[in-house]
Order: C-alpha cells, then structure tokens, then sequence
C-alpha cells in the first residue's frame, strides 16, 4: 500500500519518483477512483503532520473599573488567607565516590501576606472581592535549596477605609499610602538538613508548610472629605455640588434623591483645593435608620466642617436646619456642633425670596442666599468654604498633625 504522503503529491510527481516504472492501466485507474472516493483521506496526508493551533476556551471577560464604580458600595465582609509555606524536603547529597555526602534538603518558603492599602484612585469598595487567598511559598529542593516565598498581595481600598474584626475597629486607613497587614503568610517547613546534629548524622525528618492566617475582615468607607453638604431630599445640593466644582451628579427637573455620595474638587489660587461630599438627602428619623439611614449618615463624621442647605422655597425654611442639627445630634453627640454654614438656595424662586427676611431673623443673618441653578451669589460661599478650611488647616497644623490634601 502506497504511502499517504505519495497521495498527497501530483501523479507526476509520484510518477516520476518511481524512475523508469510504468503503471499499469489498471492502477492508475484505481488510483484516480481512490482520489474521489476518499477526498478526506487524503487532504489529511498533505498536512505534512501539521497540526491547528487548539482554540482557547472562552473566558469571561474582567469587568472594567468604569462598571465596578457605577454601584457604590461602602461595606464589604471580607474572608482574607495568607499563603500556605512551602514543604521542606528530605533528601541526601549524592555523588560519585561520596557515599556518605549527608542531609541536603532544603527548607520551604513562606507564604505570602496579604496587606490592605489605600488608593486614592479607588473611590469606593465595590472593586474588594468577597475573599482573597495569598500567594503560597514554593517548596524545598535538593542541594539546600530553600524555596521561594510567596509574593505580597496587596488589596486597594479607598481613603477613609475603617477595618472592623469583630465589631472592633482593628484599623482605620484614612491617609493615603496606609497600609493594613490583613492576613499572615504560613511559615515554611523545614528540611532535613535543618535536623542534622552530632547524635543524628542521618536525619530524615522533614516537616511540612504552615497554612496561613485566616481572618474575616468588615471594611466600612467614610467618605474623607474637607467639607460635607447636609440637607433634607431635593434641597439642591447635587446643583450646588455641579456650580462649585467639576462633580457631575446626577440632577433633574423632577423630585428625586441621590443614593451615593459624590466628592466635588473646589479650586483656588496657589493651586488649593478643597474637597467637598454631596451626601445623600437626610429625613427625620436617620439617626433611628429611617430612609438611607445610618448607611450614609456615617459619612458625615470625617469632615471638618458642614454646609447645612436649605430649601427656601419650602414653607418655614428654617425648621429644616433645626432637624438636620437634631438628626446629626443624634447620631454622634457633638456632630451638630462643628463649624458650618447655613447655605439658602433655590433664591431665584419668587417664594425663596419672599421667605428670605424671615430666615435671616431666625438665624441671625448668618445664613448665605444663593442659587445653585442660575449661579447668583456663589461667590460668597466660595470664600466662607475657603476661610472654613483655612481655620481646619490652622488648627491641624497646631495639633501637630498634616492636614488632609488632595
């Protein structure tokens, strides 16, 4: 029987190939049927042996950072395991015209640990999965030869990550670069030559790796911000946050309430900036976990001073910055009392300014009319924001600590 590779090639060739040989009328005929019958068969030999490249199954794509942010998430249960060490090995030294060359195995290497670190890059918690598994060390080899150990995994949060164990707070990562040693690595095992001694020249004990540290973290974020906008639903404050810096929440011309707090950049002169938090829309009875609640009520408890945002419009205006005082009393004793400013908008409403008088004997005049839709009066609370942080930095810098920059 004739070859696949002879099929393959034209009859000229195989003709040729064979020197002097005439085939016989018979055999060439059977030949040509053969070459109908079988056109499978014999395209399969002038492959030559080569073979397709094997598909790679198909994998799901990783979800881009644009997608992970679109949920806000401020609250992770987190299962971190640092790597498992390295076994050692047990082992002796062999080689020619040496018989007795001893112990040589070497020791595993350790696991890696597992470090939580800030970012500020990464704005929320959404991107922390629900467990993270350390690198494990590799094992001992002969020769003495220790094993690798295991890399750091590292574990982006974003600034302002509060490290609960517990219900205990274990650490609090609010600058960024801070870093949070979440899990140990197991430490290696040994090899035999770690047990050699003069009473045991011969030793074949090895011991395995360790496994490493395992922990359930809860990461709570507290939105790090200079300065935080309180007000009740549909007060402006996402219009006041997109007129005061380059934020762009979400805003309509139909009531609605936000559900994830936004930070605005405030920039100034000698290249300042000033961060400031819309927080989500406030109702009476948050401090009971009534509404959003104490999910986003937390948020308020990192910035140095607050904008209360009123809206005039509303019928006795005034009742609003009393409950948002109550409602953050409430919550923490002595929130209601940090340095604020009682911003009044909606002014270009002809019931705004109608009640405008009356809000301003209630309060003393200190309150500050402005619009947030068509820009009057921004001015004056960009100035009151900048003395407010300046105040903030003073007294950080007398404490002795760095103030909070951006």
């Amino acid at each position: 029987m004739m070859p696949s590779r002879l099929f393959s090639a034209g009859h000229r060739g195989v003709f040729e190939g064979l020197g002097r040989w005439t085939p016989s009328p018979r055999a060439v005929l059977g030949w040509l049927l053969l070459q109908r019958t079988a056109p499978k068969l014999l395209s399969l030999g002038c492959a030559d042996g080569a073979k397709e490249p094997a598909k790679e199954p198909s994998r799901k794509k990783p979800l881009s950072e644009k997608k992970l942010k679109r949920h806000f998430v401020d609250h992770r249960r987190v299962l971190v395991r640092g790597g498992r060490g390295g076994d050692g090995v047990s082992c002796f030294h062999s080689e020619p015209r040496k018989e007795f060359g001893g112990p040589d195995g070497g020791d595993g290497g350790n696991g890696g640990h597992v470090l939580l670190r800030v970012d500020r890059q990464v704005k929320s918690l959404s991107s922390v999965l629900s467990q993270y598994q350390g690198f494990d060390g590799e094992h001992g080899g002969r020769k003495n030869c220790f094993g690798r150990s295991g890399a750091l995994l590292y574990i982006r949060v974003p600034v302002g990550t509060l490290v609960k164990e517990g219900g205990e707070v274990v650490a609090d990562l609010s600058r960024p670069g801070d870093e949070y040693l979440a899990a140990l690595g197991g430490a290696g095992g040994k090899g035999n030559r770690f047990f050699l001694a003069n009473d045991n020249r011969a030793p074949v004990t090895c011991t395995p790796g360790e496994p490493g540290q395992e922990r359930v973290l809860v990461l709570e974020l507290k939105t790090m911000a200079h300065a935080g906008m309180v007000g009740f639903p549909n007060a402006g404050k996402s219009s006041l946050l997109r007129a005061i810096s380059n934020a762009k929440p979400a805003v309509a011309a139909y009531p609605f309430t936000t559900l994830k707090p936004h930070v605005g950049i405030v920039h100034y002169a000698g290249h300042q900036q000033v961060a400031v938090a819309d927080v989500p829309g406030i109702i009476r009875g948050a401090h009971q976990n009534r509404g959003l609640g104490l999910a986003f009520l937390r948020h308020i408890e990192r910035c140095a001073f607050l904008l209360f945002v009123v809206d005039l419009a509303a019928p006795e205006p005034w009742t609003q910055v009393e409950d948002l005082k109550f409602e953050l009393e409430k919550y923490e004793q002595g929130l209601s009392e940090r340095p604020h400013v009682i911003v009044a908008n909606k002014i270009d409403l002809p019931q705004a300014r109608a009640n405008l008088p009356a809000l301003q004997a209630r309060l003393g005049g200190d309150a500050i009319a402005l619009s947030a839709a068509t820009g009057e009066n921004l001015e004056e609370l960009l100035l009151r924001i900048k003395e407010l942080h300046d105040q903030h930095a003073a007294a950080e810098l007398a404490r002795g600590r760095q103030p909070l920059s951006w």
